[in-house]
């Protein structure tokens, strides 16, 4: 725990320094064991910092919530994201934040969240300071439209998009976690699986889930599927598994699912410079990245805070998605994916690597390169102008065989004819006998003599 008041670190970018104005709690890092199946939030354990407490009405609260959206511009700017802002704000578009719960009621997204249904099992009213700790840090990041006329608070990445919350996983301090810690793996990836179908069926066009688990599940999978098949941008956090980098049998961090699924873009982290964070896991789902070390958030207290972890790196990347959806909403996935990874910065030698993928997302660029993609007369699968699916992707640059379903369709299998079934048999029979002849050689030459 932190306790105050006290001086905190000035957040990156920013000279000033925020003061805490009372005991501030710290989110301990979630990690459920069932199974063989480990499930956890990408917030790093004790890096959730307050970063200020909006007062409403008074001058220092003005001042405060001044100072965060000040702290947040490096954020921003090192997305590119005022740029991406002359076009479209991400309106009309629904998120899919499948996390530990969203409170529509603070600040600086209210009005822009339905709440879903919770899939957790367990009964923490949403009245408890323990629910929707994580989740509502990244909604704010998503969709945040700060307050007092949008001049104060949190903007997020889609700030006109719409929240559509989805409870999968308790916070750790959850009064229930000890119950949802003991579900059996089956009962925890069902629960991700249900949300992920319950937002494909309720419209949203971009999921986000800045969640991880140490294994993967068919039915997860099957869901994830469904969303592709319905148009839907998935984007998840690569994990925190930064420090355990060659604990894997390649030499590389853990694999985290849903980042580690295909079609699913992974999000890694990096500083305020561009460095890469040091938990930010090391494997190859990692496709793109994005801030992820001490970005400021709202959190469901109405507080601000600074969150690192590749979860807001997540959130930040989501929020990118659905200001393509906005403007380009019959973009095929892998066209949002390809916008993405394609027109990044910080991009590393050779193009690509494990730890930032391709590079660090570019929010103008991405939604520019979005418009060539629809502009090109494809969008979501369908021939346009007798152009076909894979050769408008050959045309992107986008391989067929990274695509979602993993391998080019097979070439249908022809009926044989007669000649052909004679010629077969008889090569069949030629192998026979070879084989036969082989086999005595070879017990004649192991014979004693």
């Amino acid at each position: 725990m932190l306790t105050g008041p006290r001086k905190l670190p000035a957040l990156p970018g920013s000279a000033r320094m925020l003061t805490g104005p009372r005991k501030l709690p710290v989110l301990a890092g979630f990690a459920v064991l069932a199974g063989s199946c480990l499930l956890s939030l990408a917030a790093l354990p004790g890096t959730a910092r307050a970063a200020g407490q909006h007062a409403a009405g008074s001058a220092s609260g003005a001042v405060l919530t001044d100072s965060i959206r000040d702290n947040q511009m490096w954020v921003l700017d090192m997305l590119n994201v005022p740029a991406a802002w002359s076009l479209n704000e991400g309106g009309g578009v629904t998120v899919a934040v499948i996390d530990s719960g969203v409170n529509p009621d603070v600040s600086d997204l209210a009005g822009s969240v339905t709440t879903g249904p919770n899939y957790t099992g367990v009964t923490t009213p949403e009245s408890s300071p323990d629910w929707g700790v994580h989740g509502t840090w990244m909604a704010s990041l998503i969709a945040g439209h700060g307050h007092d006329g949008g001049s104060s608070g949190i903007i997020g990445i889609a700030p006109s998009a719409h929240i559509l919350s989805v409870r999968v996983i308790p916070d750790r301090a959850d009064p229930h976690y000890g119950q949802y810690e003991h579900e059996q793996e089956t009962r925890i990836q069902q629960s991700l699986a249900d949300g992920i179908n319950y937002a494909v069926a309720h419209g949203a066009e971009v999921i986000s889930m800045s969640i991880g688990y140490s294994a993967p599940s068919g039915t997860v999978r099957n869901a994830l599927q469904q969303a592709y098949d319905h148009g839907v941008v998935v984007v998840a956090s690569a994990g925190n598994s930064g420090d355990q980098a060659g604990s894997g049998s390649d030499g590389e961090a853990p694999e985290s699912f849903p980042a580690d699924y295909p079609g699913v873009i992974s999000v890694g982290a990096v500083d305020s410079t561009g460095a890469v964070a040091a938990f930010s896991s090391d494997n190859l789902s990692v496709q793109v990245a994005a801030p992820g070390v001490s970005v400021p958030a709202q959190g469901r207290d109405g507080q601000y805070w600074w969150v690192s972890g590749t979860s807001p790196a997540c959130a930040l990347v989501a929020g990118v998605a659905a200001l393509i959806k906005s403007e380009y909403p019959g973009l095929a996935p892998e066209l949002v994916a390809s916008a993405l990874t394609s027109t990044t910065t910080e991009r590393p030698a050779g193009g690509y690597d494990s730890q930032v993928g391709f590079g660090v997302v570019n929010a103008a660029a991405a939604l520019a390169k979005a418009g060539e993609f629809a502009h090109s007369q494809f969008a979501h699968g369908q021939s346009v102008h007798g152009q076909s699916a894979d050769a408008q992707l050959a045309g992107t640059g986008v391989a067929t065989a990274a695509r979602f379903h993993g391998t080019v369709a097979p070439e249908p299998v022809r009926p044989r004819g007669s000649g052909q079934l004679v010629l077969f048999a008889l090569l069949a029979l030629a192998s026979l006998v070879l084989t036969v002849a082989g086999t005595r050689l070879t017990v004649l030459a192991r014979t004693p003599q």
